[in-house]
C-alpha cells in the first residue's frame, strides 16, 4: 500500500511517499480502508519529536482517519463496509490503518469522509464542555484558535448546547468564518483581545474558556474569566506550556480543568461512544456541519502541515487518500 512516512525527526520536509506492507491488525483491532485523513497540530509536533507521544523515526504519522471498515473484531458492532471515522493513534496517512473499536465511530448519514476527519475535534469538544466543563445553556464561552479544526468544532458544539460564543482568531477571514458558524462576537488575536472581551461582557468576564493554544495568552485567559469561571486546557499550540500562580484562582474562585480526550479513554473506555451519540444527535439536528479547509493529495502532506505551521488553516485540513 502507499503511505506517507516520516524518515527522520526533521519536520514536514522529512516526509516521503513510500510503498509498505499493509497492516493486518490484531484480533481486537479494526482495519479501515482510509479515504481521507485529518491533519492537525499534534501531527506537526510529532514530525519534530515535540509531541507527548514520541515514536522513533521512521514512522507513518496520522491520527484522524475516515473511510470504510475492511475488517472488524468478532463481537464488535462494526461490520465490513461500514462508513467510519477513527482515531488511529499513528499510521493514518496511508491507504489502510488500524484502530481500536472503542475509538471507531459510524459516520452520520450525509457527512462526507473529509468532514468526518474532524470527529476527534468534535469528540474533544463534547468531552471538554459536557464531561469536564459542565457547560450550561446561556453561558458565555471564549474560544481560542477559533478558526482552525479544533476551534470550529468547539464553536459549533458550544452553540449546539445553547452557549454564547466569543471567538478569538487572527485576521478578518478567520473571524468571518467564526461568525458564520454562529459566534456572536469575533475578536482579533493580534490586538488587545482581553480588553475587547471585557468590553463585550461588560467587565463581568466569561463563564468558560476553551484553550487549545496556551502560551503567552494563558494568563490573560485567566483574567478573562468571571467569578466561578472555568478554563478548559485542551492543548498548547503556541508551543510553550504556561505556569500560573494559583492565588489568581483562589481570589476569584475560578478553576483550571484539564481536558485530555485521549488520556481519559484509559480511565473510561466508553466515553468516546457517549460522545459519538451526542455528535450524531447534534448533526441530525443541524447544529453542527464540520468545516473542511484546504484539501491535499496524500503525497503533499508536507504542504498540509506547513499550512498549519504558518497559521493559515481555516477549518479542518485534510489529506485525500482515495476517490
Amino acid at each position: 500500500m502507499q503511505a506517507l512516512r516520516l524518515k527522520s525527526l526533521d519536520g514536514p520536509g522529512a516526509l516521503e511517499l513510500v510503498t509498505v506492507p499493509a497492516p493486518s491488525g490484531g484480533p481486537s483491532q479494526v482495519v479501515v480502508e482510509v479515504h481521507a485523513a485529518g491533519v492537525g497540530f499534534p501531527d506537526l509536533l510529532m514530525t519534530r519529536g515535540q509531541y507527548q507521544m514520541r515514536p522513533d523515526a521512521p514512522f507513518i504519522p496520522g491520527i484522524e482517519v475516515a473511510g470504510v471498515v475492511r475488517r472488524a473484531p468478532e463481537g464488535s458492532p462494526l461490520r465490513p463496509g461500514d462508513r467510519v471515522a477513527a482515531n488511529a493513534s499513528l499510521g493514518g496517512w496511508a491507504e489502510l490503518a488500524v484502530a481500536s473499536p472503542f475509538v471507531t465511530f459510524p459516520i452520520p448519514d450525509g457527512m462526507s469522509f473529509a468532514q468526518a476527519t474532524s470527529m476527534v475535534n468534535y469528540q474533544t469538544a463534547v468531552f471538554a464542555f459536557l464531561e469536564r466543563g459542565g457547560l450550561k445553556a446561556g453561558e458565555t464561552v471564549l474560544i481560542h484558535g477559533a478558526a482552525g479544526g479544533t476551534g470550529t468544532a468547539a464553536i459549533e458544539v458550544a452553540r449546539g448546547y445553547g452557549a454564547k460564543v466569543i471567538a478569538v482568531a487572527r485576521g478578518d477571514d478567520k473571524l468571518r468564518t467564526c461568525r458564520d458558524l454562529g459566534a456572536e462576537h469575533g475578536v482579533d488575536a493580534s490586538g488587545d483581545w482581553l480588553a475587547e472581551v471585557k468590553k463585550i461582557t461588560g467587565d463581568k468576564g466569561v463563564d468558560l474558556v476553551y484553550d487549545p493554544v496556551g502560551g503567552d495568552r494563558f494568563l490573560d485567559s485567566i483574567r478573562a474569566m468571571g467569578p466561578g469561571g472555568r478554563l478548559l486546557i485542551i492543548g498548547f499550540a503556541a508551543g510553550t506550556i504556561p505556569e500560573v500562580k494559583v492565588n489568581r484562582l483562589l481570589l476569584r474562585n475560578t478553576s483550571l480543568i484539564g481536558a485530555a480526550w485521549g488520556e481519559w479513554i484509559r480511565h473510561d473506555p466508553m466515553m468516546p461512544q457517549r460522545c459519538a451519540k451526542e455528535i450524531d444527535r447534534l448533526f441530525a439536528a443541524g447544529k453542527i456541519n464540520p468545516v473542511v479547509g484546504a484539501t491535499y493529495p496524500l503525497a503533499q502532506g508536507a504542504d498540509a502541515l506547513r499550512e498549519i505551521e504558518e497559521r493559515r488553516a481555516i477549518g479542518k485540513i485534510v489529506l485525500k487518500v482515495r476517490g
